[in-house]
């Protein structure tokens, strides 16, 4: 479907030139009184149904990718109809896709009447950014800072596929919009005891136990027994790590844990560095319990330096299906690198280096790999974390049939290019949800991650995951 093709131009003029007519014999229904600010919620997603069609505001094809074309379409609420309004100030917003986090952007900057609405990256410009008015019966119409024009659907189109542009405000039933509010997604599952947590990765034990690490000094431990309830357990090292204090600045913070039970033994690599720089390290520890003390060091593992155009941090370990152990790790920069282990030290086992995601030097990590039914699932956190309820990371998510990639997201969009599926975002009093682990359990395949309380404080994610139709997840 060409959802650019247009209409005859000549059923707009008449329409404009009919309206204009009016108001020259009867001014004095421009005297309807000043528009009014509608009032949204910056934490809620909306569908956004248009009065004349009935359809809603969709992105084109599920589309991921900058430029990609906006249109109407059926309700369905899926992501790619889920718009959250940002607030850019002077009662301004831009409207973010809840599925590929752009904007909804006019083309080119333009001013003219009919030009092409679509998605682009947030620059927080002034062609992104709209002006919410009400009108009535709760409908409203969304004006744009650059141009002045309204929203709307081309040529009063009730078509599935029927394109957006802007035009001049005539305040037609094709340019108001009902906003929706739509359940967004799950709050963290229930949880209780010692939860605040950052970086968190939970193993299950063979007795059937659960063991959380997470950064820390020494590298804190959490235990439990039910997946609900959670007490401190000391540190992977109460002593100290000294041998990391080349890269922590002479701190035993250590940072985002990463712990896997196989032939008998706990594997953690862990991170040394200091925030902000790529001057950094990951080591390796073992244990037979688990336990606060009982982890012997193992050395270092990986590094990279201040000249590097990568960062050896937020380490894990995935095994394939051949048996053969992987390291990912990686934090902005150039994005996620890989590493292949030799499973009989823990350590490298050549000098090759892969890249399996990056953003263009924009923010991305924490990755974790996860196989499922035929693929390989990559896991990453976008956006910022560490910033209390003011932080930004969400969890992405694309996938690969071979563990090294190449991973794309559900638009098939490479995940080295920017791309990935969005599973989990910030909404409500959630804030900053990321640096996640998957672990498949008795009842299915769960979720952990972080996030951020209005008052700052970062605390223990729990959801379970499910798998659509396509083999994508979601949380529940």
């Amino acid at each position: 479907m060409d959802t650019s093709a247009r209409s005859p131009a000549w059923p707009r003029r008449v329409l404009a030139l009919a309206v204009l007519a009016l108001l020259a014999i009867c001014p004095s229904l421009m005297a309807a009184g000043p528009a009014h600010a509608a009032t949204v919620d910056t934490s809620a997603s909306y569908v956004l149904v248009n009065r004349n069609s009935g359809k809603a505001l969709d992105v084109y094809d599920m589309a991921t990718n900058d430029g990609a074309p906006l249109v109407q379409w059926s309700r369905n609420d899926g992501a790619w109809q889920q718009w959250q309004f940002v607030d850019s100030g002077g009662g301004y917003y831009r409207l973010r896709s809840r599925h590929s986090g752009k904007v909804v952007d006019i083309s080119g900057r333009s001013t003219a009447d009919g030009a092409d609405v679509i998605q682009y990256t947030d620059k927080n410009a002034a062609n992104q950014q709209f002006r919410v008015v009400d009108t009535d019966s709760g409908y409203v119409k969304l004006i744009n800072r650059n141009s002045g024009k309204a929203l709307e659907v081309w040529e009063w189109s009730t078509a599935d596929g029927g394109r957006i542009s802007q035009y001049a405000d005539l305040n037609g039933a094709n340019q108001q919009w009902q906003l929706v509010k739509v359940t967004s997604y799950p709050d963290p599952g229930y949880v209780t005891g010692d939860i605040n947590v950052h970086d968190p990765e939970v193993t299950k034990k063979p007795d059937g136990t659960y063991l959380l690490a997470y950064t820390g000094n020494g590298i804190q431990i959490k235990t439990s027994t039910d997946r609900t309830a959670w007490r401190n357990a000391g540190a992977a090292f109460p002593g100290g790590a000294s041998w990391a204090h080349g890269y922590t600045n002479n701190s035993n913070d250590l940072w985002a844990p990463d712990i896997t039970y196989v032939n008998g033994k706990y594997y953690m690599y862990y991170a040394a560095s200091t925030f902000g720089s790529n001057h950094s390290g990951i080591f390796l520890a073992t244990s037979t319990t688990g336990a606060s003390g009982s982890w012997a060091n193992q050395g270092l593992v990986i590094e990279s330096n201040t000249s590097d155009n990568w960062n050896a941090i937020d380490p894990n370990l995935v095994i394939d299906d051949q048996g053969r152990w992987w390291l990912d790790f990686g934090s902005f920069w150039s994005g996620i690198k890989m590493v292949q282990l030799d499973p009989a030290t823990g350590k490298r086992l050549n000098g090759t280096i892969l890249s399996i995601a990056g953003r263009g030097g924009g923010a991305i990590e924490a990755p974790f790999i996860y196989r499922h039914g035929g693929y390989y699932y990559q896991f990453v956190s976008f956006d910022l974390c560490c910033k209390g309820a003011s932080s930004t990371y969400r969890i992405m998510v694309g996938r690969s049939t071979s563990v090294t990639g190449p991973y794309v997201d559900r638009n098939g969009t490479a995940m080295t290019s920017g791309g990935g599926t969005q599973v989990l975002a910030g909404h409500g009093s959630i804030h900053g949800p990321g640096h996640q682990a998957v672990l498949a359990d008795n009842d299915g395949d769960i979720l952990f991650y972080h996030w951020y309380a209005d008052d700052g404080s970062s605390r223990l994610g729990i959801n379970k995951l499910g798998w659509d139709s396509a083999g994508w997840p979601y949380v529940y």
